[in-house]
């Protein structure tokens, strides 16, 4: 294996110049100073101090733009991640004490060690498991639960932890008469500040633009007396090295939300990193490479007091935008992030805690998908009821429950549509030697001594029943008439012993009842298959071809001649 695939910062090292560094020290910054409010908010959003929002923004940046193969990508704290450490975390110990963070670090090693292993492994595929409806579906619901989570930040008032919206709502139902309109007069404002700020693109950072704004109306206004909660004193150094305390108890009861977040974080992460290399002709991302990346990302991190990270889109969106063109650019904004907190973090002493909150509700409320549900409405109905069932799962059932239902949705959709594909009955064009499905166009001409079948599937052991059951079917509705079964194979990619032996018992049924078959536009492989089986011999390998006119060009001139045949001996029988 070559260095470069073990470590692609070699390959884009090697060719690294000034103009590169121009562009990545521009992203670097600006995504650096995104991260100081967006690391603190997540972090508050998964119940740890605010402080260890800036710690994930350190280590696991530089270790990504070491293994990591997207050059765009910007890992850190994330929404959707934090809201699943506060889900699974704040069931095992109270948020914000020191067992929680504890185990948030834990957790964070548990999910770089899962997602490690995937990618040593080659893993990856294990999350086509999870289709994008339910993704989807998934996102959505959860972006509502993070956003209205921060209401008791935004009203200033206190709410019962809950991960189910209706307890959220309700709750907040019954304190709206204890808000403290000078926290919600501040959140309100930081809110339109960053919508407007998004809206005619400023280069400066909406969130940070909130964080001063609040900063300095709540020091000015002397709003901390009358009951704007702030962040307080925030402890400035790097974070300490330090190994991670874990036993066997902790893994059982973290093992399910740490596998939870490593697919989640992994699927995020490639999604976005795909998305942004399509722009990029220059490099390649690897899936299981991406799975290494963030598995040392998070595992690097834990030793140094971070909870488990993933790839932030909006962070990335930007990072490309402001012409980042390798992993320096995180690098740069990790080193940013490092002497924010040796210099800078008695500047946040009075940082409304609604400012967090409300970059929070601004950066999750852009997931809620309308548009995909729409698409599904008008294109797929049962991927729309898929992504329906995730939502109000996660929505009403739990954010764990929500993706075992999307899980389990997506296996069950997976298995159903294998075993029973699409078949089509074929009928010929008029004057074209062309054949298309009867049921999908009009005024074909159909042989009633001919059947001509196509299995828009592999032909193996979850489908064999269905593929004999639907063309015995057929069969059986052409009646008598019938003298020729025709196998479109065009469409198998492949054939297990099972599917052979289906094949055998068809064959042999439409030979005891006098009924030619066919097989028609077969592969290479599953000719071989059944090469070795021995149905080719049995067969015949005349009544093999490429075409589905060959096939009925070869039946139409033998029946020719054996009726040719028979009407000479006739004639030569006849004593007239």
């Amino acid at each position: 294996m070559k260095v470069k695939q073990v470590l692609p910062i070699v390959e884009w090292l090697r060719q690294y110049n000034r103009g590169q560094f121009k562009g990545d020290f521009v992203a670097g910054i600006t995504v650096g100073v995104m991260l100081i409010p967006q690391g603190m908010a997540y972090a508050m959003l998964a119940g740890l101090p605010p402080i260890y929002g800036l710690y994930a923004a350190i280590v696991p940046l530089i270790l990504y733009a070491i293994f990591g193969t997207s050059r765009q990508l910007s890992v850190g704290p994330g929404a959707m991640v934090a809201l699943l450490i506060a889900a699974g975390v704040g069931t095992l110990a109270e948020t914000g004490t020191a067992q929680f963070i504890e185990l948030s670090i834990v957790l964070a090693l548990l999910v770089g060690g899962i997602q490690l292993l995937m990618g040593i492994f080659r893993l990856g595929f294990l999350v086509n498991f999870l289709s994008h409806p339910v993704i989807a579906g998934f996102t959505s619901a959860a972006a509502l639960i993070i956003g209205f989570s921060q209401l008791k930040h935004l009203l200033g008032i206190s709410l019962g932890r809950s991960n189910y919206i209706h307890h959220i709502i309700a709750s907040a139902v019954t304190q709206i008469g204890n808000t403290n309109l000078y926290t919600l007069m501040i959140g309100l404002a930081a809110i339109v500040l960053i919508l407007v700020v998004k809206k005619i693109k400023l280069p400066i950072p909406g969130p940070l633009l909130a964080v001063v704004f609040g900063i300095v109306a709540v020091w000015s206004l002397g709003w901390a007396d009358q009951g704007v909660k702030i962040v307080g004193e925030v402890p400035s150094g790097l974070p300490k090295f330090g190994i991670p305390t874990i036993n066997f108890e902790q893994i059982k009861q973290l093992f399910p939300i740490a596998l939870t977040i490593a697919f989640i974080s992994f699927m995020q992460s490639i999604a976005m990193a795909k998305a942004i290399q399509a722009r990029h002709k220059n490099y390649q991302v690897v899936a299981n490479q991406e799975l290494v990346a963030l598995g040392m990302a998070n595992v690097g991190g834990a030793f140094f007091q971070a909870f488990p990270t993933t790839g932030g889109f909006s962070r990335t969106a930007v990072n490309d935008q402001t012409g980042a063109k390798t992993g320096m650019a995180s690098i740069i904004s990790a080193t940013l992030i490092a002497l924010t907190l040796l210099y800078l973090t008695p500047l946040f002493y009075y940082l409304p805690q609604a400012i967090l909150a409300s970059v929070i509700m601004v950066a999750v409320f852009g997931l809620i998908d309308f548009k995909k549900a729409k698409q599904l409405w008008r294109t797929d109905r049962s991927d729309f009821w898929m992504m329906a069932a995730t939502f109000f799962g996660t929505l009403f059932l739990g954010i764990e429950e929500g993706i075992l239902i999307g899980v389990l949705l997506s296996l069950s959709f997976i298995i159903f549509r294998t075993t029973q594909p699409h078949t089509a009955v074929l009928g010929k064009i008029p004057d074209r030697p062309h054949y298309r499905n009867v049921d999908r166009f009009e005024q074909l001409e159909v042989r009633p001594e001919i059947l001509i079948f196509r299995f828009d599937a592999r032909l193996y052991f979850a489908n064999v029943s269905y593929f004999k059951e639907r063309l015995m079917e057929e069969i059986l509705a052409k009646g008598k008439t019938l003298k020729l079964v025709i196998l479109d194979a065009d469409s198998m990619n492949g054939m297990d012993s099972s599917g052979v032996h289906a094949l055998e018992e068809l064959i042999e049924s439409c030979k005891e009842n006098q009924i030619k078959f066919y097989i028609v536009g077969i592969k290479g492989p599953i000719r071989d298959i059944l090469h070795r089986a021995g149905v080719v011999q049995r067969l015949g390998e005349e009544n093999f071809f490429f075409r589905i006119q060959h096939a009925v060009d070869f039946f139409d001139d033998k029946r020719n001649n054996q009726y040719s045949e028979y009407a000479l001996q006739t004639n030569e029988e006849d004593p007239s």
